[in-house]
């Protein structure tokens, strides 16, 4: 059977617990929730704050990266500019029918 509470509150080892105590003990809770929810909102920023930075840092080397290959592609691009000139200007007949039979190749892939 249920009963109703009484309205009397008693400690853990039977004593009855004055006002003047639970409102010291609540106080103290209040305080202990207080320095928690601070410790929980600095440990929040710290993190937030490394993590943004790790990713500014790796999108910067990203960039670097992104930047070297392209400098790379340039590089070669030109290389290979350079070396279709000068087989074309040693060999203009031969590049001439090259190019020739390319073209025919193409001509016929774009009929079908």
């Amino acid at each position: 059977m249920a009963t109703a509470p009484t309205g009397k509150v008693t400690r853990g080892n039977g004593t009855k617990a004055k006002p003047e105590d639970l409102e010291a003990e609540i106080a103290r809770l209040r305080e202990d929730v207080a320095r928690l929810s601070a410790q929980l909102s600095a440990t929040g920023q710290h993190s937030y704050s490394a993590a943004k930075r790790a990713a500014t840092e790796g999108a910067e080397q990203l960039r670097v990266k992104g930047e070297a290959a392209m400098e790379n592609i340039r590089t070669n691009a030109s290389d290979l500019e350079k070396q279709v000139s000068d087989a074309v200007r040693e060999k203009p007949i031969s590049s001439l029918a090259i190019a020739v039979g390319i073209g025919y190749f193409l001509a016929l892939l774009s009929r079908r």
